[in-house]
């Protein structure tokens, strides 16, 4: 596994480098649940499970059982973000947080649970993102280059679970087998990490909800092991479709077209 190695480590610089300053001290507890409107939390569930994922895959290549090859891609995933957190633990403006180790260990709990239950992946944590404004107004903390915005402006970002309806249908069913159904998460207005301040600042944080559909791309018959091997990776981002939005302050709104 020396490529899962070099791009554990690899990974890890590049957070590093995007998402930490030079500001260290000792390890230290930091509760931050109530922060982003748990969008945070969120993203912590998404990464962990999606790492399970990749792991799974490597592991099936050494020639390994495929109940083995889950057990040991969910504690890979899990090991990993449990690493992140503990480089929180030692910055000044973090700290270890127990929420987010929560949902470090739910994202593989998730993705075992099914591969123990169905023996496949029925249902697909994914993730979209858009540029926003905020982060012009506020680069310190939404991100001042594209690199950093994607990861730290929560308000361009969504996250989804798309669910394949076929694979809970009888197996002679005419359903689509590369149609899902998915549901979203996402927030605006949130300029800063705690909802408060957001206000104190002009704007008034709200939830949004989203129901879509989507494209489950592993159900693409091709024989191109490298068609299949994109359409593994590319199969954890939503695909942009119609979607029907409802969020705390607007009600309902209808998107033609949302990524």
């Amino acid at each position: 596994m020396v490529l899962e190695s070099a791009l554990y480590v690899g990974t890890l610089y590049g957070l590093s480098s995007a998402w930490y300053g030079s500001k260290t001290e000792a390890f230290h507890l930091f509760d931050d649940n109530s922060e982003w409107l748990q969008m945070d939390k969120i993203g912590h569930f998404y990464s962990a499970y999606n790492l399970c994922r990749v792991s799974n895959q490597g592991f099936l290549w050494t020639g390994i059982s495929k109940k083995r090859a889950a057990t040991y891609g969910a504690i890979s995933g899990a090991m990993y973000m449990t690493t992140i957190e503990i480089l929180d633990g030692f910055q000044s403006d973090y700290g270890f947080s127990l929420g987010d180790m929560a949902a470090n260990v739910v994202g593989p709990g998730m993705y075992l649970g099914q591969e123990l239950l169905w023996g496949e992946t029925r249902i697909q944590p994914k993730w979209s993102v858009h540029q926003t404004n905020y982060a012009t107004l506020f680069p310190k903390q939404l991100g001042k280059t594209w690199q950093e915005q994607w990861l730290k402006d929560y308000n361009g970002q969504t996250y989804w679970l798309s669910g394949n309806v076929s694979k809970f249908l009888k197996k002679d069913s005419k359903f689509p087998k590369w149609l899902n159904l998915s549901l979203g998460y996402g927030i605006q207005n949130m300029v800063n990490a705690d909802s408060e301040r957001s206000k104190s600042l002009g704007y008034v944080p709200f939830r949004q909800y989203y129901l879509s559909l989507d494209v489950d791309l592993r159900s693409i018959k091709t024989k191109s092991k490298v068609l299949k091997s994109i359409f593994f990776l590319l199969d954890q981002v939503k695909i942009p479709a119609p979607a029907l939005e409802y969020n705390t302050l607007q009600g309902f709104q209808f998107h033609g077209i949302y990524f």
